[in-house]
């Protein structure tokens, strides 16, 4: 499955999702990183790994409409299947989500429905929640509110910083993201209209790990 990955960032998730890929432990072939960034270190990173590349700045186009549009004619003239979000931190237009209904995934580092939008570990530590984490779902035009995946949970300890917790949460997703990519690569995690299926059964609550998530 061609599967394209967007980011604004570092691509620390890049890194995971490819090196899975790499291993043999994820049948996805990664045919375009694109960022929003020019700088972004997450498109040396992708090359590094022999992905083609390509930049889109909103800067370069009028309005929102027309810097989506160049967006999509990237992914597909890449011939993507999958597009996967991994720290593009661009909101996308309704048309633009439909578009991809049901195989754009997004990895948001909160429990979510806890903490949409940014900050999320500033935010759980000034809630003084014992329990942090990082959720897969499938993309809609709600901020991070389309239908839930799996999630993976971090414990919060006395010593926290926003930091060291953001630390750890990015391990956890390093081992989740590219897990649940391996459900949809091998068919076996669709979306159904608002309903995620795996394995052929309706998820009637996202799949939750808390500590070594299964590869």
């Amino acid at each position: 499955m061609r599967a394209a990955i967007l980011l604004s960032g570092t691509g620390s998730n890049l890194v995971a999702i490819a090196t899975s890929v790499r291993a043999g432990r994820l049948p996805l072939d990664l045919c375009l990183a694109l960022s929003d960034r020019p700088a972004a270190a997450g498109l040396a990173r992708a090359t590094e790994f022999g992905m083609p590349t390509c930049t889109v700045a909103v800067r370069d186009f009028a309005d929102r409409e027309a810097h989506e549009a160049a967006v999509a004619r990237a992914i597909d003239e890449a011939g993507a299947e999958l597009v996967i979000l991994a720290g593009y931190l661009r909101i996308f237009s309704a048309s633009f989500v439909a578009r991809y209904a049901g195989r754009l995934i997004n990895l948001h580092p909160s429990l979510l429905p806890a903490y949409p939008g940014l900050h999320t570990h500033e935010r759980a530590l000034a809630a003084g929640d014992r329990l942090h984490g990082t959720s897969v779902h499938f993309v809609t035009a709600e901020l991070d509110g389309g239908p839930l995946i799996a999630q993976a949970e971090v414990a919060v300890t006395a010593t926290d910083t926003a930091d060291t917790l953001g630390a750890r949460v990015r391990r956890a997703e390093h081992r989740l993201y590219p897990t649940v990519l391996g459900w949809y690569a091998t068919g076996a995690l669709r979306l159904r209209g608002e309903t995620v299926e795996l394995d052929g059964l309706p998820l009637a609550a996202p799949v939750r790990f808390r500590a070594e998530i299964p590869t």
